[in-house]
């Protein structure tokens, strides 16, 4: 038996940390357009405070995930989610501040707004948030830590899994606290109480999976600092590398085989779904004229056929088909599946809706889990968190280009991202095609 099916954590701690972090994280999606307008904000703000979160999750995933690689998962774990919960505690205190208005604005690009003191504190509370919300990349990079060849597709299948029952359970549970006396505001105490539970599975339940030795040094000081547990740790064996360890900018990363193309398609997935997540609240609410209960279902009902896909399914899979394959064949249904959603027929968009489903649960799991073998193991914290930043240009990107293109393309905005689908299979195809030759030429 290998010795990392000996010495590697139960995957369970990771999955609970990442669901209770997708959890906190969906329970305040459903309401917070309101909490925009009612503070004086309109659809322009929340557009712009949409993209907020993953423009500062852009500058802040990189440095926390090389952070990971230097100190620990666990401790940058830690210090990602006491970011989340501060900034929920600014969200909260939000609500007692007088709605002093700071400015007023009527154009036609904008709208009617007015800037109030209290959004100001929730734009805060959203860079505080997108700046210490490395915590996925993170993920991402312990699970890759403990998962083997063997089971590593299931793994990140288990991983999707997790995410997508975060994302049922969440706006569930905000619908039916916000229509209590207190409104969305016990929502915003949930997701800060989440916070605080989800430090605590870290620093009881989470097992550090970077295998590093403590730089040696005076006796006292190391004793100083193991006590206030804020050694700093060399993620190299003994003698290895120790006078010139390895540098992990992003032009280093760059030069691993494979990763230009994987950043593409994350770039590329992240702006596909970017367009879908923008157009489909405006197409439901204009077009479908659907209720926010029936906006919820067609969500919830996509999660729920994520959950079976990314976890028994790929468990079947696993060994059976490649990851490469696994991409192929899921981008190609993704693609299939926003070309059906400009239909007005409700049961052809359900039929999309589980193409998506189905689609997204292969192929998003296996890109990961292509990604977390990519490169050496002592840059992952690195890979994942520039690979997060790709993820969070094409998100600033979409949200905005997304609601734009509605408002004079209509539906066609999900043909664009169809199209993006196709691009990826035909960049995965040709990427499987020489990947082939070069193991022909090698025999």
């Amino acid at each position: 038996m290998k010795l990392s099916k000996l010495i590697a954590p139960k995957i369970f701690p990771i999955l609970l940390v990442n669901f209770i972090g997708i959890l906190g994280y969906s329970i305040v999606i459903p309401i917070l357009i309101f909490i925009v307008t009612d503070m004086g904000g309109n659809g322009f703000i929340y557009g712009i405070l949409g993209a907020t979160y993953p423009f500062f999750q852009f500058i802040g995933a990189p440095i926390l995930g090389r952070l990971s690689d230097k100190i620990g998962r666990k401790k940058v774990l830690v210090i990602s989610q006491l970011g989340t919960f501060i900034a929920w505690t600014l969200f909260l205190l939000a609500f007692i501040l007088p709605e002093t208005k700071l400015w007023t604005q009527n154009t036609t690009l904008t709208g009617n707004y007015a800037m109030t003191l209290p959004l100001i504190i929730i734009f805060l509370a959203r860079i505080f948030d997108g700046f210490t919300g490395g915590n996925i990349s993170v993920a991402n990079a312990y699970l890759s830590d403990i998962s083997t060849d063997e089971d590593r597709n299931s793994n990140f299948g288990k991983m999707g899994a997790s995410t997508s029952l975060g994302f049922v359970l969440g706006p569930a549970f905000a619908g039916v606290l916000a229509s209590t006396i207190l409104g969305e505001v016990l929502p915003l105490i949930l997701a800060a109480l989440i916070s605080l539970v989800a430090i605590f599975v870290i620093n009881t339940q989470l097992k550090e999976s970077v295998p590093c030795v403590v730089n040696t040094g005076k006796v006292r000081l190391r004793s100083l600092r193991r006590f206030f547990q804020v050694e700093h740790k060399n993620c190299y064996q003994e003698g290895e590398l120790q006078a010139n360890p390895e540098k992990t900018g992003l032009k280093r990363i760059l030069r691993e085989p494979g990763i230009p193309l994987l950043y593409m398609v994350y770039f590329l997935t992240f702006l596909g779904f970017s367009l879908f997540y923008a157009g489909l609240p405006i197409y439901a609410n204009t077009i479908l004229d659907w209720s926010s209960t029936e906006l919820g279902i067609f969500l919830a009902y996509s999660s729920l056929i994520m959950i079976v896909v990314q976890g028994p399914v790929l468990t079947r899979l696993q060994g059976k088909i490649t990851n490469e394959r696994l991409i192929l064949v899921g981008s190609f249904i993704l693609a299939s599946s926003f070309l059906l959603l400009s239909f007005k027929s409700l049961i052809i968009i359900y039929l999309a809706n589980t193409l998506l489903s189905i689609g997204n649960g292969l192929m998003w799991p296996s890109f990961m889990a292509l990604l977390s073998r990519t490169g050496s193991s002592k840059m992952q914290g690195a890979i994942q968190g520039y690979g997060n930043s790709m993820g969070s240009i094409a998100s600033m990107f979409g949200l905005i280009l997304g609601g734009v293109l509605f408002e004079f393309l209509s539906t066609t905005v999900f043909a664009i991202g169809g199209i993006i689908f196709l691009i990826i299979t035909a960049l995965m195809s040709f990427n499987f095609m020489q990947g082939k030759k070069q193991v022909q030429l090698s025999t």
